[in-house]
């Protein structure tokens, strides 16, 4: 089944996204670099886009780079005057991420800082950066449900906030999980249907990044901001 999902994948990226060639390179050249092969796929990085577009997003805060395959794609929805600021853990994921950028003719408007997230939004709060009108949630997923309450804090009512890999192939079900991703996946289900400012839902997604899905939710009522 899961090679028919990437025959389709492939069918609609033939089909219906643009053909793309820097996008193709960013791939090639994050391949060569040695970094995973855990990116988005062409047509999540094309949704991505789109949601931000759709969200008329001017401010982008994305957690988790690896390199730049999905910070171009949501760079890609900014006006000439938008900012992107993305949060990676690993100075050399970070390095690839730039020079992908670059190669977007996007560095003006993205910037990549390293360190551990959770160390780094608090810098984030206190310079003033949002608020952010949309949140891409896509690092170490133990720590996404403080990454979200994290993007409640940081966005302007009204905000998307998407969160990747939420469905772990279905492993999510199990309760009784030891698995660390798996708990607090758990975690951040609880959280997206309980937050009093979070209207949320789950979508499940198949194709050449196997079956997993993605978290959206829409910060509803009167958030901090912290953007003056």
């Amino acid at each position: 089944m899961r090679t028919q999902w990437t025959e389709v994948d492939r069918y609609i990226e033939e089909r219906v996204l643009p053909r793309d060639p820097v996008l193709v390179e960013v791939r090639a050249a994050t391949e060569r670099a040695g970094l995973p092969s855990i990116a988005v796929s062409p047509a999540q990085g094309r949704q991505l886009e789109l949601l931000a577009r759709l969200a008329g997003a001017r401010r982008i805060l994305e957690i988790g780079t690896l390199g730049g395959y999905s910070t171009i794609c949501l760079a890609r929805a900014l006006p000439e005057d938008g900012y992107l600021l993305s949060l990676e853990i690993d100075s050399h994921h970070a390095e690839v991420a730039r020079a992908n950028v670059a190669l977007a003719a996007l560095a003006a408007q993205v910037e990549v800082r390293v360190g551990r997230a959770l160390e780094t939004l608090p810098f984030v709060e206190a310079e003033r950066l949002g608020p952010f009108d949309v949140v891409f949630i896509d690092a170490d997923k133990d720590n996404n449900p403080q990454y979200l309450e994290w993007a409640v804090k940081l966005a302007r009512p009204g905000a998307l906030v998407i969160v990747d890999n939420v469905v772990r192939g279905g492993k999510v079900l199990d309760a009784a999980s030891t698995d660390a991703v798996i708990r607090s996946t758990r975690r951040t289900y609880e959280l997206l249907g309980s937050h009093p400012a979070l209207d949320a839902t789950i979508v499940q997604t198949v194709g050449s990044k196997g079956y997993d899905g993605f978290a959206m939710a829409l910060v509803r009522g009167a958030t901090r901001r912290v953007r003056s």
